[in-house]
């Protein structure tokens, strides 16, 4: 019996190498090590524990609207902060998804939205805290097919409401100086250039948000650089944190260079739907 213990130790670190090899490749893919080095060079990259975190389903019931909520797990008012949040799903087309910028008066740098996932992947979200450290929250998603998915509505239809904006607000003007939270609503078909027009069989050209502003009495709250990961009609929850009453404007450009803009008064609770 003792003669076979070293074959069975062998055997099982053998089995022990093999699974980490997997785990690292399919953590450190080719496309993710290439936008390491494209974007944070040699920077080392810590876990996100009681940083950052990724909030999204294992399975997705529909790959071109999955749900995904970046969370920022730092205390509220405490001097370290999230200035910086870059969002990569590997597996997609444009793996460099997002990069949302925030400002203090954001409060939380917090982001609930939903994304096309091209194929099984790894999502990930990188956070930079503003004295420049970098954190790292990552999922694994299964779906597929959610950037060539047709869209939902008549083309036609959806571009009679294009660049409708609804900001809506939650919390009491009581409240003031605390994170409030923000519903920024945007109609836009988000096209991906990927999909197929059933009738004509020719692809739909991209047409897709690409930049997201948001201000607070002349001030930015947060700023993003998308792509067309973002779903059809792009919806985004975040925080803010007014000192006082103001005027909560947000402004939105697309590949077309296409200008959108809507202002909301924030003092009480409060919601309202303009055209451009």
């Amino acid at each position: 019996m003792r003669r076979h213990i070293p074959y069975l130790s062998l055997l099982i670190l053998s089995l022990m190498a093999a699974l980490t090899v997997q785990a690292k490749a399919a953590n450190d893919s080719e496309v993710w090590n290439g936008l390491r080095q494209t974007y944070f060079d040699d920077r080392p990259i810590k876990d996100g524990a009681g940083v950052i975190g990724l909030v999204t389903p294992i399975r997705a019931e529909d790959a071109a609207i999955v749900p995904i909520t970046i969370k920022d797990l730092l205390p509220v008012n405490s001097k370290r902060r999230i200035s910086k949040i870059w969002l990569v799903i590997d597996n997609n087309p444009v793996p460099m998804s997002a990069i949302f910028n925030f400002t203090p008066l954001a409060g939380r740098a917090d982001i609930a939205t939903r994304v096309r996932v091209n194929a099984y992947t790894h999502m990930r979200a990188i956070a930079q805290t503003n004295d420049g450290a970098l954190y790292m929250a990552r999922r694994y998603v299964k779906a597929s097919g959610g950037c060539s998915a047709p869209a939902s509505k008549d083309p036609q239809a959806a571009l009679a409401h294009l660049g409708e904006i609804r900001l809506k607000t939650y919390g009491e003007s009581a409240r003031l100086g605390k994170p409030r939270q923000v519903l920024l609503m945007i109609h836009h078909p988000n096209n991906t250039g990927l999909q197929m027009n059933q009738l004509t069989r020719l692809y739909t050209p991209a047409h897709f948000v690409k930049h997201i502003s948001v201000n607070f009495a002349g001030k930015s709250v947060l700023t993003a650089n998308s792509t067309f990961s973002f779903s059809e009609n792009p919806s985004f929850r975040f925080y803010f944190q007014p000192q006082e009453p103001g005027q909560l404007t947000a402004r939105v450009v697309d590949n077309k260079n296409l200008h959108f803009t809507h202002s909301l008064p924030v003092g009480a609770l409060s919601a309202q739907l303009t055209t451009r």
